[in-house]
């Protein structure tokens, strides 16, 4: 086990927040992270963490996917205060982290989210999970932790690209993919074996405009999906994926734009905190808020 003490962080904000799959709540205060073919249980109380992982494991692979590193509290404070929207979203999300996971996964899940929603691109994940990958064991919290009668579930490695491939699109039927099958079929085609790899590893590589125009290049991958995919695994934080969500937000809120040259090198950050907000509250009160940003003082309603 591990413990930390990390301000600005809360897994409550995390795994609501569309950028993750693969979080589970467990019990009040504990969840389950899953990430290739890695796997922890944490607890939090406040700014406490108690990680189940050796402290190695810790930091050499947790400490950056959480983004433990970046100070959260500077972001918030260099919001404009006269922007209406943008500090009720970070107000809201206090605690919410920008991810950094693993690129095969985050291709795999944001070519299933196409036209999905939150809940069912778990399902599909977590059936691919179970179909193609390998079984993994993590470190469960000590007795009395859990709820009483707590079934401790099997859990899986996501599954590579020689595993999907190996099923083809047959393999693939009957994880509610619908249409997105051959996306990801021909996805794990282009992964495989070293070929595959080092494109991947190409893409690592890349500055943000270099790795999307990569990810366009590739069959079912639109400047969205390409976005999440630079913002969520290459940590592009200046990556802005737009979907219908943030569409709205920067319609009703931004008309003139939104400044980019205020959060340059960040505003992907800005951008989970406004899509979390926008996700979490009923639609008007989301955007009644966004409009007071478009209204000239004492105008009329």
């Amino acid at each position: 086990m591990f413990k930390c003490t990390q301000k600005n962080f809360s897994l409550a904000a995390v795994i609501d927040s569309g950028q993750v799959f693969r979080l589970r709540h467990l019990a009040e205060g504990c969840y389950l992270a899953l990430s290739d073919s890695h796997g922890v249980v944490i607890r939090q109380e406040g700014e406490h963490l108690l990680f189940y992982c050796p402290e190695e494991e810790f930091h050499s692979f947790w400490y950056d996917y959480f983004d433990l590193k970046r100070d959260y509290g500077k972001i918030a404070a260099s919001i404009d205060p006269d922007d209406a929207f943008l500090t009720a979203a970070l107000a809201y999300g206090q605690g919410l982290r920008v991810l950094k996971q693993d690129l095969w996964e985050m291709i795999v899940s944001f070519l299933i989210s196409q036209n999905n929603n939150i809940s069912r691109i778990r399902n599909s994940i977590e059936a691919m999970c179970v179909r193609f990958g390998e079984e993994i064991t993590v470190e469960w919290p000590e007795a009395g932790s859990l709820p009483p009668g707590f079934s401790f579930p099997r859990l899986y490695a996501f599954p590579t690209p020689e595993a999907l491939c190996s099923g083809g699109i047959e393999g693939l039927s009957g994880l509610g993919l619908g249409y997105r099958d051959k996306y990801i079929l021909r996805m794990a085609q282009r992964c495989c074996g070293e070929e595959g790899r080092a494109w991947l590893r190409q893409l690592k590589q890349c500055d943000y405009p270099g790795a999307v125009s990569l990810l366009l290049q590739e069959f079912g991958i639109g400047r969205k999906v390409a976005d999440c995919i630079c913002l969520f695994a290459l940590h592009h934080v200046d990556a802005f994926p737009v979907d219908t969500h943030i569409r709205q937000i920067l319609d009703a809120c931004y008309p003139d734009g939104f400044p980019f040259e205020r959060y340059e090198g960040y505003a992907g950050i800005l951008q989970q905190y406004m899509f979390y907000y926008k996700l979490s509250l009923p639609r008007k009160q989301a955007l009644d808020t966004a409009e007071t940003n478009t209204k000239e003082p004492d105008a009329a309603e």
